[in-house]
């Protein structure tokens, strides 16, 4: 039997950030995670977006939880010898008078007007566009740097082989203080955590190429994210262009509507013609007041959950799983908005 402190379930960008606090504290983990390539995390292009809405409000908690992911991403790729994080302008092409007016009417410290306008023969923009300062994190590059720092059974981990003991619990031939899970949309089917209230929504993007390279990110009803922006970047760029929100659906494969919305977006943004490399299609885990979900069961504390990160995952999880890590090793109380008390009643 092998000892651990703790077991993690998944290595999405939760499972990631909580697995490198608790190493950091100097805390010994395995992993469980069956590398899906299709997960909500290995699809995402990592926007960080400090503004959101028809008034540009100023994302939940951002003026603490973003100089404390910038900070972190740093750390990881110091330690990991990776580039991943990336501060960016978002340039946003508004599709309409209103929205422009409302853009002026709401300033805030992460946005303003620029002086000229940019991309004037590349794209369409009659009504002008606003920069707003954002960032994005490459998950392809920080989620397989950080595996190989750590142990990972690259195997489904199955629930039901789970024995909770007194102080802790075993699986198979590990046995640790608790498992906590970090399993994204798989989550709702989780035989402790499965009353709680998500709210998945698949989302669906493309892998296009274009005719001219960018550092920024462009926004209309599409957003493009350049995928390679290193010195010498061919004229001809990446970007993934996306995405779709879906309520109604019936699997996580890419589907023909969505990439017609996509294409049809993306003619009325672009000057320029593209071409398409790839459709990429999962499932966001999310919950009803868009919060992560993090704790202890409240009944069963030899299992935990942290999830829910949605699409403010790549702002939300660094702050949240350090706090969460906190909790566990020094008692220090969640922040309310993420503990999982706030669901206890479905939890009893």
């Amino acid at each position: 039997m092998r000892t651990y402190d703790y077991i993690l379930v998944g290595q999405g960008i939760a499972g990631t950030m909580l697995g490198w606090f608790l190493q950091q504290a100097g805390q010994q983990v395995v992993v469980y995670d069956d590398a899906r390539p299709h997960s909500a995390s290995r699809t995402a292009a990592g926007i960080i977006n400090p503004v959101s809405g028809r008034k540009f409000e100023v994302a939940w908690r951002y003026d603490s939880i973003y100089p404390f992911a910038e900070q972190t991403y740093r750390a990881m790729e110091a330690a990991l010898q990776i580039s991943c994080f990336r501060e960016r302008d978002i340039w946003n092409v508004w599709p309409s008078a209103q929205m422009r007016d409302a853009f002026a009417a709401c300033p805030t410290p992460y946005s303003h007007q620029p002086p000229e306008l940019r991309y004037k023969e590349e794209l369409q923009q009659p009504f002008g566009a606003g920069i707003v300062k954002g960032a994005n994190v490459q998950l392809g590059s920080l989620l397989p740097a950080w595996r190989k720092t750590a142990e990972v059974r690259a195997e489904r981990f199955d629930a039901g082989k789970l024995a909770l003991k007194e102080n802790g619990v075993e699986y198979e031939d590990v046995q640790a203080k608790a498992v906590i899970f970090c399993e994204g949309v798989e989550s709702p089917l989780n035989p402790w955590f499965g009353k709680l209230k998500f709210l998945p929504n698949k989302g669906e993007a493309l892998i296009i190429q274009l005719p001219f390279p960018t550092t920024d990110i462009i926004k209309k009803s599409v957003t493009l994210v350049p995928l390679d922006d290193a010195p010498g970047m061919p004229a001809e760029a990446l970007y993934w262009a996306g995405a779709t929100f879906s309520w109604d659906y019936t699997d996580a494969l890419p589907t023909a509507a969505a990439r017609e919305s996509l294409e049809n977006q993306l003619k009325q943004l672009l000057n320029t013609g593209f071409e398409v490399k790839d459709h990429i299609a999962a499932v966001r885990p999310s919950g009803p007041d868009r919060r992560p979900m993090a704790g202890l069961h409240p009944r069963i504390p030899q299992v935990g959950i942290f999830n829910g990160m949605g699409s403010k995952g790549c702002s939300l999880a660094p702050w949240a799983a350090k706090a969460f890590v906190d909790n566990l090793l020094e008692n220090t109380p969640l922040p309310p908005e993420i503990d999982i008390k706030r669901y206890f009643n479905a939890l009893r």
